[in-house]
């Protein structure tokens, strides 16, 4: 049986087409594999946020999403200040829900690029792990480090 030029036209453009399906079907792939980004919800169901802030930090956000944390559905909940003093400062920040789980740290976690300068922001995401559910009520306190 002789193959005719039509013939091989015909297969190379059925192989390049099965060629172009693969690879949308790959570009497709890494698409889904991306995570998607993180919806900022309520800190609380029905706004039950209480917040006590030093007199030398201002509360610029208060973000709260779920992401995964050590492999569990976690609230993460991101807290930025603004350092209002003329001072350089740290802040402890404590983060306390209505269900009895508490969070706590200091903004800047580490010293060794310096402190939070004056009229300088800085942020810092504390996680709940395996509170999956909206809290009802959270409590967040921020005070100053003494020097």
């Amino acid at each position: 049986m002789r193959i005719t030029k039509v013939m091989l036209m015909g297969l190379l453009a059925a192989c390049v087409a099965l060629a172009l399906a693969l690879a949308g079907c790959a570009t497709m792939k890494e698409e889904a594999a991306k995570p998607a980004p993180a919806r900022y919800l309520s800190c609380a169901v029905g706004g039950k946020v209480v917040t006590s802030v030093a007199p030398e930090a201002q509360l610029v956000g208060l973000e709260c999403s779920y992401k995964t944390y050590d492999g569990a559905k976690s609230l993460a909940v991101k807290v930025t200040l603004k350092n209002v003093s003329s001072d350089d400062q740290r802040f402890r920040v404590n983060i306390f829900l209505d269900n009895g789980k508490a969070v706590g740290g200091l903004i800047p976690r580490k010293t060794k690029k310096g402190l939070v300068k004056p009229g300088a922001t800085a942020g810092f995401t504390y996680f709940f792990k395996g509170q999956d559910m909206p809290p009802t009520g959270m409590e967040l306190i921020v005070k100053a480090m003494a020097k």
